[in-house]
């Protein structure tokens, strides 16, 4: 489990391509690094991943093509910033909301919007039918940052940030269409689902007794 306060941006300094699969190669920080070994969990823009190899300051980790399916790792290049955040251990402050590192899709930036004090950015998910699960206020984790929705509008949604946020993470450097990891807010997915579920099994019993006959 992670919390969405990104710890580290670093640039993806290894590729290497094989058979839907695909090994990224990280250097991390003596800081990060401390307590990190084999099969530890690293967020990267959010996407729970495994250190498979540490050389060094070097770290890998495998992404199979479910993980470069759903996700914006597999678009990713050399040289390219990435968001690092360590799994939370237990008695550690959760700065955001709980995230599992597993994304669910992508989203679109459509619109950046910035001024002297504010700076807003429009996001358009690549699977519409989940923007049920979007809502004003709610808790979002976009390339594995927790935020919250500042405004939903049909098909679209959008975050304000403040500076420091922007210096702390990718988002301050991205641009027009680029692409972001979205997970949304595991106990909103849940209210949703279950609300839809009783409300299912409700229009189903009221079919069954109008056609009961006394």
């Amino acid at each position: 489990m992670f919390s969405g306060i990104i710890q580290d941006i670093v640039p993806l300094i290894g590729i290497s391509e094989k058979n839907n699969c695909r090994t990224h190669i990280i250097k991390m920080s003596s800081n990060l690094l401390s307590g990190l070994k084999l099969g530890s969990s690293v967020a990267h823009n959010g996407c729970c991943l495994t250190i498979v190899s540490i050389k060094d300051k070097k770290v890998s980790f495998d992404l199979i093509k479910e993980t470069l399916d759903l996700t914006n790792l597999g678009k990713l290049i050399l040289g390219d910033k990435i968001n690092i955040e360590c799994a939370i251990k237990y008695h550690e402050e959760i700065g955001g909301h709980l995230i599992s590192g597993h994304i669910i899709c992508t989203a679109e930036i459509t619109k950046i919007l910035t001024s002297k004090n504010n700076y807003q950015i429009w996001f358009r998910i690549s699977n519409q039918k989940l923007m049920k699960y979007i809502h004003y206020k709610g808790f979002i984790a976009i390339d594995g940052i927790s935020l919250t929705i500042g405004e939903v509008i049909n098909n679209l949604f959008c975050v304000y940030l403040i500076p420091e946020t922007l210096k702390r993470t990718t988002l301050g450097i991205k641009k027009l269409n680029d692409i972001v990891n979205i997970e949304i807010n595991q106990q909103t997915q849940t209210i949703v689902d279950t609300i839809e579920r009783i409300l299912t099994i409700n229009k189903i019993k009221n079919k069954i007794n109008n056609k009961i006959v006394f």
